[in-house]
C-alpha cells in the first residue's frame, strides 16, 4: 500500500525482477478488504501515514489467513527504525531507495518467502500418532507439514501444551520422534501441534519423507554471505546487504578446508544494507553443542574475517496474546541473558543505525579492555 508513485515504480520493478507478484492498493480502505479475505507472503506498507498503515497491518494480524504474513514498513529517514517497528514492522526500509538498493534488501525477503511457504505446505495423510506428557495419549495426523500438523485425538484429551510426538510415517523404518506445542484447538478432538526444538535428524527426515510426496519441491534460495562483525557466548553481528527481517529463525554455516560448522539462531536485530544481530538457539542438545561449536570456530578465525553462509528457516511465530503493534516492541522489557550483546541486541534494536553501530563499537572496546 503506497501512494507515492516513485515508491511504487521502483517496488514493481524490484519484485517483478525477483519473481514476486504484485497487488498495489492506493489507499488503507482497499488493502484492508484484502488483507482480511485474501492470503499474502508479505504486505508492504508506506508509512507516510502511520495511523493507516497501522490499521492494515493490525487487519492482516487480526486475519487468519495472514497472521504469518511478513510486515515490510517504509519509512522517511525522519521516522527511523522505532516508527515502523512500532506499527508492527518485521523489517523496515528507508525511503527513499534505488533500485539495487532495494533488491538486495528483497532478495532475503524472496528467501524467507519461499522458506515459509515450504514450511507450511500441507501434506493430506492419515497415519497413527502417539503423543507423550504427563499421560500417553493417542492421535492420528490430519495433515502435516515441516512446521507441525493438525490431528485428531483418539480418546482421552490432553491437558498439557508441550507433548512429545511418536509419528509412523510409512515408507520410514523408524519412527520420528519430535517434540511440540498444541497452538490452537478445533472443535471437540481436533488440535494444530506446532513443532518445537526440532534436532536436524528429526527435520531433516520428516523433510525428506514431504519433499517424497510433493510432485515437485521449490528450491530455496543460495544463503546469504556475511562477514563476522561482533561475537560473544551467545550471539553475534554479521555484516550483509541483505540481512534477514526480525524475527527470522536462521541457519549459520561455515564451509573451509579447516571447518564444517553448523547453528541455529534467530535474527534480534536488522539493518538493511548494514547487517544484522543472532542469537544461537540452545533450545535442545543438539542446538547448544552446534552454537558452542561454531563460537569456537569463530573464535578461532576471528582475525581471518570468516565467511558465514546464512539461510532463513521460517518466522518466529506471534503468540496468540501479541498485538501487532507491541509485537516487536516487547522483546524490549526482556534482559537479564547475561550476555551484553544479546541485550544491546534485544533492547536497542530500534535505535537509528549509526547509533547502534557505535553502542556496539562502544561495547565492544570496554569488553577488551577488561
Amino acid at each position: 500500500m503506497s501512494s507515492d508513485e516513485r515508491t511504487v515504480r521502483v517496488l514493481r520493478r524490484v519484485l517483478s525482477d525477483l519473481e514476486i507478484d504484485v497487488e498495489h492498493c492506493l489507499g488503507a480502505e482497499n488493502a484492508i478488504r484484502r488483507v482480511t479475505r485474501q492470503r499474502f507472503e508479505a504486505i508492504i506498507v508506506d508509512g507516510a501515514n502511520p495511523e493507516d498503515a497501522g490499521r492494515v497491518l493490525l487487519g492482516a494480524k487480526a486475519a487468519p489467513v495472514n497472521k504469518r504474513a511478513l510486515a515490510i514498513v517504509l519509512v522517511e529517514a525522519a521516522v527511523g527504525l522505532k516508527g515502523g517497528f512500532e506499527l508492527g514492522a518485521h523489517f523496515v526500509l528507508h525511503k527513499p531507495f534505488a533500485v539495487e538498493r532495494a533488491k538486495a534488501s528483497f532478495r532475503a525477503v524472496r528467501a524467507l518467502m519461499k522458506r515459509e511457504r515450504r514450511l507450511q505446505m500441507r501434506v493430506p495423510v492419515q497415519i497413527p500418532v502417539e503423543c507423550f506428557g504427563a499421560n500417553r495419549y493417542k492421535a492420528k495426523t490430519i495433515d502435516l507439514c515441516e512446521g507441525g500438523m493438525a490431528i485428531q485425538f483418539i480418546g482421552r484429551m490432553p491437558k498439557e501444551n508441550a507433548l512429545r510426538f511418536s509419528l509412523d510415517l510409512p515408507g520410514i523404518d523408524q519412527p520420528i520422534e519430535i517434540h511440540g506445542e498444541v497452538a490452537w484447538g478445533g472443535s471437540g478432538d481436533l488440535a494444530g501441534v506446532r513443532f518445537k526444538d526440532a534436532t536436524d535428524h528429526e527435520r531433516n527426515a520428516l523433510r525428506r519423507w514431504l519433499n517424497k510426496q510433493l510432485p515437485e519441491p521449490e528450491q530455496d534460495d543460495p544463503p546469504v554471505s556475511c562477514s563476522l562483525s561482533d561475537l560473544s557466548a551467545g550471539g553475534c553481528y554479521l555484516t550483509t546487504n541483505s540481512p534477514f527481517p526480525r524475527g527470522t529463525r536462521v541457519v549459520l554455516a561455515i564451509k573451509n578446508a579447516d571447518a564444517d560448522v553448523r547453528a541455529a539462531g534467530t535474527v534480534l536485530v536488522a539493518h538493511p544494507e548494514v547487517g544484522m544481530g543472532v542469537e544461537f538457539l540452545r533450545g535442545n542438545s543438539e542446538q547448544a553443542e552446534q552454537s558452542q561449536r561454531m563460537i569456537a570456530t569463530l573464535h578461532a578465525n576471528e582475525k581471518k574475517h570468516p565467511e558465514v553462509l546464512v539461510a532463513p528457516d521460517g518466522m518466529e511465530p506471534p503468540t496468540a496474546e501479541d498485538s501487532l503493534a507491541t509485537l516487536q516492541t516487547a522483546a524490549t522489557e526482556i534482559s537479564g541473558t547475561e550476555d551484553p550483546l544479546v541485550d544491546l541486541f534485544r533492547q536497542n534494536f530500534q535505535e537509528p543505525v549509526e547509533i547502534f553501530l557505535q553502542q556496539m563499537k562502544e561495547q565492544r572496546q570496554a569488553l577488551d579492555s577488561r
